[in-house]
């Protein structure tokens, strides 16, 4: 009784609807399985800045030795060279404790090449009409920090800068395009200055944003979501199906439950 009952319930399934149940299940599961392999991502990162920090500083020509068989990600190098006090970038829309503003970027220039350097964060305008008003570093000067590569993000639409005027507000930092403008090649990575030196202006990063713990708890919600679905979408299956048992036995006065 139990195996045709099954089988009555699976030939009056919406296989369209089962299809669309294991592709959204499938799809949040994937979510879960991507926020766990990034929480494994920042917790080796971890491990890894913490085994930096107690090592030495690099120049910068052993970091362009380094850069195509290694990670320079968050390698500390300290750096002599002289500021670009003329073309100063400002990296919008960084928040810092609820404020908006602007990372400040300057160029570097070594003997070795010329390296974009963060310098910090600067409170702007909330009504976004005037610049903050920016003391350019100048001059030459030995700087520590710790090389940051730039990670590809979501862009709406690529910045096309025109009727260029400085400091220069970009929505992303883009080496190649920054190269263009200021008329010299720049070496495909960023320095952050250390929080310890004493030029620059609010230097309030953090190598690990978002902490491993966050993406496991991510991790719990999408697989909870996955369950909930499952588990929603099998009841109202079940609860259709009954539906329409009881439906066909009110049509039809002749039909009897079997004991």
């Amino acid at each position: 009784m139990k195996v045709a009952k099954l089988k009555d319930y699976l030939y009056q399934l919406n296989w369209l609807l089962v299809i669309l149940t294991l592709l959204v299940f499938s799809g949040l599961i994937k979510l879960g399985l991507w926020q766990v392999s990034r929480a494994v991502e920042k917790e080796q990162r971890i491990e890894r800045i913490a085994d930096i920090q107690q090592k030495e500083q690099h120049s910068l020509v052993s970091i362009l030795s380094l850069i195509d068989d290694e990670n320079i990600n968050d390698l500390p190098v300290a750096v002599v060279g002289r500021f670009d006090s003329k073309h100063v970038f400002l990296h919008d829309n960084q928040t810092h404790q609820g404020q908006v503003g602007y990372r400040v970027l300057q160029v570097l220039t070594s003997e070795y090449g010329s390296v974009l350097v963060n310098l910090g964060w600067i409170k702007g305008d909330r009504s976004r009409q005037t610049l903050p008003i920016i003391n350019p570093v100048e001059g030459t000067h030995k700087i520590n920090g710790h090389i940051r590569m730039l990670e590809s993000g979501f862009i709406l639409s690529e910045q096309v800068f025109s009727n260029v005027s400085w400091p220069l507000i970009a929505q992303q930092v883009n080496l190649n395009k920054f190269s263009q403008l200021i008329g010299q090649k720049l070496l495909p990575f960023v320095i952050y200055l250390d929080k310890t030196e004493s030029i620059g202006f609010e230097k309030n990063w953090q190598p690990i944003v978002m902490p491993p713990e966050k993406h496991r708890g991510y991790a719990f919600q999408w697989f909870s979501l996955a369950l909930a679905w499952l588990v929603l979408m099998l009841s109202a299956s079940i609860w259709f199906y009954n539906n329409k048992i009881d439906n066909n036995n009110k049509k039809d006065p002749n039909v009897s439950s079997k004991k």
